[in-house]
C-alpha cells in the first residue's frame, strides 16, 4: 500500500505523462539528438512548475527527496513516456552520474558539476565501455590510462557506445593507474577529448546518442580525481548498483505502458468472426504479462527496501537486473504480437518500446555475466 503521499504524487506524474510528455513523441524526435535536447529543456521547466521534477534528489539540490522505495513508484510512472524520465531528470546517464558525484564529490565538484546536473543546465556521460580487448561486461578489462604528469595526470583510451556522449558537457569515467583504477572527471573541451561519432542503435529517445570518444594525451589537473585515486572499481559499483535498479523502475513502466496500448488493441479488433480479446491465446498472453510485471515490481520494490535500509543489495539487485530484463522483454514481445503490423510500426509507440527492451539485457552488465557472478557468490 502506499501512503498519500506518494500515491498524490503518482498522480500529478501520470497526469503530466499523459497530458505533456506523451503528447511530444514522434517517431522523428527518437534519434535526434539536438531537438531530443531542445524537447528536454521545455519539459523540465514545465515539470518544475509541476512540482514534480527531481524526485530522487535530495531538497537541497532541488530535488523531491524520495528515498528508493518512493523513486520506485515515481520512476516507473515517469517510464509510461518516453520523454518522461528525461523531463523529471531521472533518466540515465545522469539520475546516477548524479548519485556519483553526491556520494563521491567534492564540495568544489559538486558546486562545478553537481548543481548544473541538477538544475538540467548541462549533459553528462559516464565513460567505462571501450572496443575489444577493452572493458565492457567485465570492469576489469579496462584499457585506459592515466599517467601521472606535470601538474596533474595524462589520459589515452578508447571509449565506445557511451551513453548521452554526443554534446556532453562534462565525462566520468574510469583509467589505469599506477595505484589502481581510479575515477575521473573531464570537461568535454578539454584538448585531447575527442568525441568521433554517434553510433546508430536500435534505442530511441536516449539523450546524448551513443558516442565513441578518443582520449589522446588528454591532460587533466589533480583536482579532476573523483573519490579515492585506485579505489575506482568499488567506486563503479557504486553507481551501478542502484542503476540497475533505476532501470528496472523506468523499464516496468515502459512495458506496462506497450501493455496498455496491446489491451486496448484487442478489445476493438476482429478476427474470425470474434474478438481477438475472446481468443484464449491473447487472453493467456495477457495474464502471462500481468504476472511478469508484478513480480518484477515486487522484486524492484523488495531491493528498494532494503537499500533504503542501507543493506547490501548484490544479489538482489543482480537477480532483479536479470528477472525485470527479461520479463519486460517477453511482455513487449507479446504486445507486438498480439498487435501484428501495427506493433512492428511506426503508428504506436509499442514497437519503439519493444527495441528499447532488448539492450537491457545488456545494459550494466550482460545477464550471463550477472549470473556467473551470483552463482559463484551463491557457493560460496
Amino acid at each position: 500500500m502506499l501512503d498519500e503521499k506518494t500515491e498524490a504524487l503518482r498522480d500529478k506524474v501520470r497526469h503530466f505523462i499523459d497530458t505533456v510528455a506523451i503528447p511530444l513523441e514522434q517517431p522523428a524526435l527518437e534519434k535526434d539528438v539536438a531537438a531530443l535536447d531542445v524537447a528536454c529543456g521545455q519539459l523540465r521547466a514545465q515539470a518544475r512548475a509541476a512540482g514534480i521534477y527531481g524526485p530522487q534528489l535530495p531538497r537541497e539540490w532541488g530535488g523531491l527527496g524520495l528515498n528508493w522505495s518512493e523513486c520506485a513508484v515515481i520512476f516507473e510512472e515517469a517510464g509510461r513516456g518516453m520523454l518522461g524520465p528525461l523531463a523529471l531528470n531521472c533518466a540515465p546517464p545522469d539520475q546516477p552520474n548524479m548519485l556519483t558525484l553526491l556520494h563521491l564529490g567534492t564540495e568544489a565538484q559538486k558546486q562545478a558539476y553537481l548543481g548544473p546536473l541538477t538544475r538540467g543546465e548541462k549533459r553528462a556521460c559516464f565513460a567505462m565501455t571501450e572496443p575489444a580487448p577493452g572493458a565492457g561486461s567485465d570492469p576489469n578489462m579496462l584499457q585506459t590510462q592515466a599517467t601521472r604528469d606535470k601538474n596533474g595526470w595524462r589520459v589515452n583510451g578508447h571509449k565506445k557506445f557511451i551513453s548521452g556522449g554526443i554534446a556532453a558537457d562534462f565525462a566520468i569515467f574510469p583509467a589505469r593507474t599506477d595505484e589502481g583504477v581510479t575515477l575521473f572527471i573531464v570537461p568535454t573541451n578539454t584538448p585531447g577529448y575527442r568525441v568521433t561519432r554517434d553510433i546508430a542503435t536500435v534505442t530511441g529517445y536516449q539523450i546524448g546518442g551513443h558516442a565513441e570518444i578518443l582520449l589522446e594525451n588528454c591532460h587533466i589537473p589533480d583536482d579532476a580525481v573523483l573519490g579515492e585515486i585506485g579505489m575506482g572499481m568499488k567506486h563503479i559499483q557504486l553507481r551501478l548498483e542502484p542503476a540497475r535498479l533505476s532501470h528496472c523502475m523506468r523499464f516496468i513502466g515502459r512495458a506496462r505502458r506497450a501493455l496498455e496500448i496491446a489491451q486496448d488493441y484487442v478489445q476493438t479488433r476482429d478476427a474470425f468472426g470474434s474478438r481477438l480479446s475472446d481468443l484464449q491465446q491473447i487472453q493467456a498472453m495477457i495474464a502471462d504479462s500481468h504476472i511478469d510485471l508484478h513480480a518484477s515490481r515486487l522484486m524492484v520494490r523488495e531491493c528498494a527496501t532494503l537499500m533504503d535500509r542501507a543493506v547490501s543489495v548484490k544479489n538482489e539487485s543482480a537477480m532483479t537486473k536479470i528477472f525485470v530484463s527479461e520479463a519486460v522483454g517477453r511482455v513487449a514481445d507479446r504486445c507486438v504480437q498480439m498487435m501484428g503490423a501495427l506493433g512492428v510500426s511506426d503508428d504506436t509507440v509499442v514497437s519503439c518500446i519493444w527495441r528499447e527492451a532488448r539492450p537491457f539485457r545488456i545494459y550494466d552488465g550482460a545477464n550471463e555475466l550477472h549470473r556467473a557472478f551470483l552463482a559463484k557468490r551463491i557457493l560460496r
